[in-house]
């Protein structure tokens, strides 16, 4: 997508300060696949997360997301659902076809409040959402639950 400027993300004036969780420590790096095609928003996400001890490989759309899991396991997988020609739910049921295992740490991102198709999809994989525009702690909370429940036997 071209001609856009601005982030989908809101940062409030005052910006608050996150802890972060000990289990989300710099002593292990947690590694993110960020599939997000609108670059603004992509670059502010990928260095919000490396500054935090991440480590982010940023693809913009699902056929360049597919080869980055064939080639490696991530910790958790931030998946923007409307990206054009292999938007999130093609790239979701590719992951589950091939990798499976990878199908528990996705957290799914949308400007597209309303949308029956993604609502039912998100619904029908019990999937996380985050509902753009959100605050930027917000991803850290998602991914704290996501690398739990991955962690998780049995759920």
């Amino acid at each position: 997508m071209t001609g856009r400027s601005r982030s989908k993300f809101f940062i409030p004036p005052e910006e608050k300060t996150h802890v972060m969780p000990d289990d989300l420590g710099r002593s292990q790096a947690h590694t993110i696949l960020l599939l997000e095609d609108d670059p603004v928003s992509a670059n502010l996400l990928k260095n919000f997360l490396e500054e935090r001890g991440f480590r982010v490989t940023h693809v913009t759309g699902g056929a360049e997301g597919v080869q980055k899991i064939m080639a490696a396991d991530f910790d958790v997988i931030l998946c923007d659902m409307v990206m054009p020609a292999f938007p999130g739910d093609m790239f979701y049921r590719a992951v589950e076809r091939t990798r499976p295992h990878l199908c528990r740490r996705f957290i799914f991102m949308t400007g597209h409040a309303g949308n029956a198709q993604i609502d039912a999809f998100i619904r029908s994989v019990r999937g996380f959402m985050l509902w753009k525009p959100f605050q930027l702690h917000e991803v850290l909370d998602a991914i704290k639950t996501v690398l739990r429940k991955a962690a998780s036997p049995g759920s």
